[in-house]
């Protein structure tokens, strides 16, 4: 069988050859879904070679966070969906002996390097878009198992989608081939669909009030407004006196409701390009129950974002390793909670309103968003009527006594004219005594509390240099 991706075939090999010959192998991990399923894979790979391991997650990989990795007895530590970008401190434990490293990472690499390097940007991958820290894990599950991680694709799929990987409503590049391995073995099904979040399990009505993709008038954000336009249907849309979700529908329902919500669309103005977004490829995990979050790879990898948010990424690693029961209850409460809280955050930014300047805006929560989300509810602000789109988004928000979370978020266009926020991040923090790093179009950084200003204008400097180019 083929590898996934040809252009990591050698980097994947060696790094399967290390694990291979660890005599304990710890795996340590990002919190976020594309971390949570890089981890469900790369542990089930392991489990499956018969590697013996452990695995603990990181909310962020710093250099106090490297040496209490480095502390633990492991001849050999995999890092995956992080370690690309702190190869510089890695490689200082490395040095001295204290373990082996090996790296699946999608994120921009450091100025350093190691033996064991897996990363698409290594080989003219975009990580950004074309392969996830869990679709690197994938990779490299493929050359330690061959053909039987073949079922590990839809994870990656989770991984990937979580990680906003799609593009014009899909997966491309070396994520659409992992794909086309995850329908191959059955587990992942992909059909041109209905392109809004929510088609397992919320109630018609909802899935359109809610539906952030595209605004339809008299219909987004006006719960009269879309049962009204569901009445106006010649279906029947109930069951029991309950409304049906999509995933009840057939799919001549569903051409209906598509069609029908097309022509509301354009009859009230929205672009033509809007309106190409209502439909896009969805990915359906065929071995999950009809109905449910985990059946959607978009409802499953938020599913995972709450779990590890508020300190239970076990529970969401519980979940990506096949438990349900009271893993998944758990991890169903979480995702309530996380709601609320989203929710919560939005209406703070609302109601106090962003700081715009020059090349970017941004707020300042302190302690009234948790630092887990601010970057959740900064991407969140963006798309609403509180920001301005044409620049990017700062946020900060309280990490500890000493340290503030900042997340920065951007859009597609604006990476079209030059934006690059894991270099703003980076160099914007280096220069304040900070940390940071990740994509083009979103990014994060731990910066001293006190800091904050200094640090907006050097990120002001970047943005200036980059969007003026």
């Amino acid at each position: 069988m083929n590898a996934p991706v040809p252009e990591l075939e050698a980097r994947a090999a060696a790094c399967a050859d290390a694990l291979r010959d660890a005599r304990r192998v710890l795996l340590a991990s990002h919190i976020d879904a594309d971390g949570l399923t890089s981890a469900g894979i790369a542990a089930t790979a392991l489990e499956r070679a018969g590697v013996p391991h452990d695995v603990v997650f990181s909310k962020q990989l710093d250099d106090e966070e490297i040496s209490s990795i480095a502390a633990h007895d492991h001849d050999t530590v995999l890092f995956t969906d992080f370690g690309s970008g702190q190869l510089d401190a890695i490689t200082d434990h490395e040095d001295a002996g204290e373990f082996t490293p090996v790296i699946a990472d999608h994120h921009q690499p450091a100025d350093a390097d190691t033996r064991f390097h897996l990363n698409p940007l290594l080989e003219g991958v975009d990580g950004g878009t074309e392969l996830s820290g869990a679709g690197a894990a994938y990779v490299l599950a493929r050359a330690l198992l061959g053909g039987d991680a073949t079922d590990l694709a839809a994870l990656a799929v989770v991984g990937a989608v979580g990680d906003r990987q799609t593009v014009d409503g899909e997966l491309v590049g070396a994520n659409t081939r992992i794909a086309e391995e995850g329908v191959e073995a059955g587990v992942l099904d992909t059909a041109k669909d209905l392109a809004l979040y929510g088609t397992q399990t919320r109630p018609l009505p909802k899935l359109l009030e809610y539906a952030s993709e595209v605004y339809v008038p008299g219909i987004t954000n006006d719960e009269n407004g879309a049962v009204r336009f569901l009445d106006g249907l010649d279906l029947e849309l109930h069951d029991g006196g309950d409304w049906r979700t999509w995933a009840d529908l057939s799919h001549d329902e569903r051409q209906t409701v598509v069609s029908a919500l097309v022509q509301r669309a354009v009859r009230n103005g929205v672009s033509g390009d809007d309106v190409t977004k209502l439909v896009g490829t969805t990915y359906t995990l065929a071995d999950e129950e009809p109905g449910t979050e985990l059946r959607d790879a978009s409802e499953f990898s938020t599913l995972l974002n709450a779990t590890a948010r508020y300190e239970r990424a076990d529970v969401g690693l519980a979940v990506c390793l096949g438990e349900r029961g009271e893993p998944l209850e758990a991890a169903r409460e979480l995702l309530r909670e996380h709601r609320r809280n989203l929710s919560e955050g939005l209406s703070w930014v609302e109601r106090e309103g962003v700081t715009v300047e020059d090349d970017l805006q941004w707020f300042h929560a302190e302690d009234r968003i948790r630092e887990t989300i601010v970057g959740i509810v900064a991407g969140m602000a963006l798309g609403s009527d509180a920001t301005e789109s044409d620049r990017p988004i700062v946020g900060f928000g309280y990490k500890n006594d000493e340290e503030t979370k900042v997340s920065a978020r951007g859009t597609s266009r604006l990476v079209d004219r030059g934006l690059d926020l894991s270099a703003v991040m980076s160099e914007a923090s280096q220069a304040v005594g900070g940390d940071g790093g990740g994509h083009t179009v979103a990014a994060g950084a731990t910066v001293p509390r006190g800091r904050e200003q200094e640090f907006l204008e050097e990120v002001s400097d970047v943005l200036a240099a980059q969007l003026s180019a």
